[in-house]
C-alpha cells in the first residue's frame, strides 16, 4: 500500500494515535512490533519474522534493541505511529524522548520474567508523562507461563484492573488484534490543529550517507510540506524541507504531514549536533507566534573510556569511524586525547557499560579497525587546596594527593528485583561494593526490591555481570542518577620497568587499593606476554610500591656451545648477557595486547 493511495489529509488529529512499547530486556518488544506491522499489512510475513526494526548488525545478534525505531501503519481507518525503544537501563534516555512524542503507551511484562526492574522505571516514565498505559503480558504460549502471578504483581504495583490486561503471544500472534483496538480505542487522539501555525517536535535523528541527516518530527499543530522554509528554535538557523514522508516502515516520501502525525523531514543538515533533539520547528514567517517546547534534558554520560588504534597508523581510520558513528548516536561525547604508553586517541563519554561495548562492537565490525579500550571510569569532583574545583574522568589527570583536599563520587540509587533464594550473596554483593541499603520490600511471596545506595564507580566494571551470575539471570536492574557525595579516593598507578602506564591507572577507594594492586599484578603478569628483557609490573600510590610482580625475560641458552674448558668462559658469556638484557630492559618497547587492558575492566 502506497502513501499517495493514503491520502494523509484524511488522517485528522483524531482518527490518529501515537504510542510507544516499553518493556524490560527481552520481554518482546521487537517481536510484538513486527506482529503489529503484519497484521496491518505494513509487513509481508516472511519480513515480519525477522525482527525488523532492529536494524543494526548489533542488535540481530545480542537480540536488543538499541536505538528506538518508528513505524507507522494504517488500521480501521486510523494511523497508527509505534516506537518500538530499548529495554536496557542503559538506553533510557532514547525511552524518555520517544515518549514525548506519544499520547501512549503498551507496557509488555513477560509471563515467565513477571515485573523486572526496567519495567517499574518504564512504568514510571511513561506515567510522570501523564501517557495512557494499556498493560500486556507476553508470552502466554511457553510451558512456564505463569500469567496469574502477573496479573497479581501488575495489579499490586500498578493497580491494573485484570479486565485491563491483554493476554498475547508476539511470536504466535496471539492477542496482537486486542492490542490494535485498545490502542484505538484507550489511547487519546493528539491535541493537534490543523489550523493553527506550523509547530513540530524534533524527538530523534540518524545520518544517511546519501541523504544527510534525517530528522523524526511529530507535528504537533498546522501543516509541513515539501519545499516550505522553517527554523529550528534553539538554533535559529533556517532551512528548507527537501523531502518529507513517513516511516512507512522504510522512509516513504508524501507530499505534506500534517497535524497530529509523525514522520520524517530532509532539510541538507550535514551532522545530527545541528538537529537537536527536543528542538521546535516552525514555518520561519511565523516566528512571533510560536512558543517552543520545553526541549529535553541533554544526555549526560556516566562511564568514560579511552579508545586507540592497535597501530597508530590507523588513527585516522579511527576518527573517521568514531565521526561516522556519532553522527547516529549524539549522546556519545568524544575528546582527542594523547597518552605516553598509547599515543593518539581518544576519551569517549557513555551513558553506561553496554552502551560503551555496543559502540566498541560496532566499531569493531562496521569498520573493521582494531581498538584498545581502556578501563572505564566516571566522572568525579575535586576541590583542591587552593581553593579550586576541577572535574576529572580520566585518571591519568588525577592530581597528586597533596593536592587534593576532598574528593566527590558520582552516587547511583540502584533497584534490585531479585528471587528471594539469592537475596544473600545478593546483599553480600552490594555491601562488597560500598552499598548502603535503603529499603528491602517483598514484590511477590517468591521476589524481594532491594534498593541500594551505590558508587557509579563500583558499578561502572563488573558489577551488573556479577548480578546475573550469583543470581543465575533471576534478578534485574534499574538505577537512576543520586548527586555526589564525598569519599576517600586515592589514584593507583600501574608501573611497567618503572615508567607509568597512564591507560592501566585506576581510582579506586583506599580501603581495596592494596588488594587490588596485588590483584592487578598477578593478572598483568598473565597477560603480558614474555620479552627479551624483564618486565617488572608494580602498583603504586604516589611514590609508595605496594604489590610487586615480574614477567621472566625469554632466555637465549648463550653457554650451550661451550664443551669444557674453563667456568671463567661460561661465566664471561652469562655476564655479558646479563648486560645486554639491563640495557633492552632500558630503552626496549613492552608490548601490551588488548588483554592487558581487559585485566583492568575486569577488576
Amino acid at each position: 500500500m502506497s502513501t499517495k493511495k493514503l491520502n494523509l489529509k484524511n488522517f485528522t488529529p483524531k482518527l490518529i494515535r501515537n504510542f510507544s512499547i516499553i518493556a524490560h530486556i527481552d520481554h518482546g518488544k521487537s517481536t510484538l512490533s513486527d506482529r503489529l506491522l503484519e497484521n496491518t499489512g505494513t509487513l509481508s510475513k516472511r519480513k515480519a519474522n525477522e525482527q525488523f526494526l532492529d536494524k543494526l548488525q548489533v542488535e540481530k545478534e545480542r537480540g536488543i534493541t538499541v536505538k528506538a525505531q518508528t513505524a507507522t501503519m494504517v488500521y480501521e481507518d486510523h494511523l497508527l505511529n509505534l516506537i518500538d525503544t530499548p529495554g536496557h537501563v542503559d538506553f533510557n534516555y532514547e525511552v524518555s524522548r520517544s515518549l514525548h512524542a506519544c499520547q501512549g503507551a503498551i507496557l509488555l511484562v513477560d509471563t515467565a520474567q513477571g515485573v523486572q526492574a526496567q519495567t517499574m522505571a518504564n512504568f514510571y516514565l511513561a506515567f510522570e508523562q501523564d501517557l495512557v498505559i494499556i498493560p500486556v503480558i507476553n508470552k502466554i504460549d511457553l510451558p512456564n507461563a505463569n500469567t496469574e502471578k502477573v496479573i497479581r504483581e501488575l495489579n499490586t504495583l500498578f493497580d491494573f484492573e485484570e479486565e485491563d490486561i491483554i493476554l498475547a503471544s508476539a511470536k504466535a500472534n496471539i492477542g496482537t488484534d486486542d492490542i490494535l483496538k485498545a490502542v484505538i480505542n484507550k489511547i487519546p487522539a493528539p491535541k493537534s490543529i490543523l489550523d493553527e501555525p506550523l509547530k513540530a517536535l524534533l524527538f530523534d535523528s540518524w545520518f544517511d550517507i546519501y541523504k544527510g541527516v534525517i530528522c523524526l518530527v511529530a507535528i504537533k499543530n498546522g501543516s509541513l510540506k515539501k519545499g516550505d522554509l522553517i527554523t529550528l528554535a534553539q538554533s535559529n538557523k533556517q532551512y528548507e524541507i527537501l523531502e518529507i514522508g513517513l516511516m512507512y516502515p522504510n522512509e516513504v516520501p508524501t507530499d505534506e504531514l500534517y497535524a497530529g502525525q509523525v514522520g520524517y523531514i530532509i532539510t541538507g543538515m550535514k551532522t545530527v549536533s545541528e538537529a537537536r533533539v527536543g528542538d521546535t520547528l516552525y514555518h520561519s514567517k511565523s516566528k512571533a507566534e510560536i512558543t517552543p517546547f520545553p526541549g529535553f534534558r541533554p544526555a549526560k554520560p556516566m562511564v568514560f573510556s579511552g579508545i586507540y588504534p592497535v597501530e597508530n597508523t590507523e588513527f585516522d581510520l579511527l576518527r573517521d569511524a568514531i565521526e561516522k558513528l556519532t553522527l547516529n548516536d549524539a549522546s556519545v561525547t568524544v575528546e582527542k586525547k594523547n597518552s605516553a604508553a598509547l599515543g593518539l586517541g581518544f576519551r569517549c563519554g557513555f551513558l553506561g557499560l553496554l552502551h560503551m561495548d555496543v559502540f566498541k562492537q560496532r566499531l569493531e565490525q562496521e569498520y573493521n579497525i582494531n581498538i584498545i579500550i581502556t578501563a572505564p571510569s566516571v566522572l568525579y569532583k575535586l576541590e583542591l587546596t587552593n581553593g579550586k574545583k576541577a572535574d576529572i574522568e580520566n585518571p591519568s589527570d588525577f592530581p597528586e594527593p597533596n593536592l587534593i583536599d576532598k574528593v566527590l563520587e558520582p552516587i547511583i540509587n540502584a533497584t534490585i528485583i531479585v528471587p528471594k533464594n539469592y537475596l544473600g550473596p545478593m546483599i553480600n554483593l552490594c555491601e562488597s561494593k560500598r552499598g548502603e541499603q535503603i529499603d528491602l520490600s517483598y514484590l511477590d511471596e517468591d521476589r524481594i526490591i532491594l534498593k541500594y545506595k551505590l558508587p557509579l564507580n563500583e558499578m561502572a566494571t563488573d558489577f551488573y555481570d556479577e548480578l546475573k551470575s550469583i543470581s543465575s539471570g533471576y534478578a534485574s536492574l534499574d538505577y537512576e542518577e543520586a548527586g555526589y557525595e564525598p569519599a576517600n579516593l586515592i589514584k593507583l598507578d600501574i608501573l611497567l620497568n618503572g615508567a607509568p602506564v597512564d591507560a592501566l591507572s585506576v581510582i579506586v577507594h583506599r580501603d581495596k587499593a592494596y588488594h587490588l594492586g596485588r590483584d592487578l599484578c598477578e593478572k598483568l603478569k598473565k597477560a603480558i606476554p614474555r620479552q627479551l628483557f624483564e618486565v617488572v609490573i608494580q602498583a603504586a600510590i604516589g611514590a609508595k610500591i605496594i604489590a610487586r610482580d615480574r614477567v621472566a625475560p625469554l632466555r637465549k641458552n648463550v653457554t650451550a656451545k661451550c664443551y669444557g674448558g674453563d667456568i671463567s668462559r661460561k661465566r664471561k658469556l652469562l655476564e655479558k648477557q646479563k648486560a645486554g638484557k639491563k640495557r633492552m630492559k632500558q630503552v626496549g618497547n613492552i608490548e601490551l595486547p588488548q588483554e592487558a587492558f581487559l585485566t583492568i575492566l575486569k577488576k
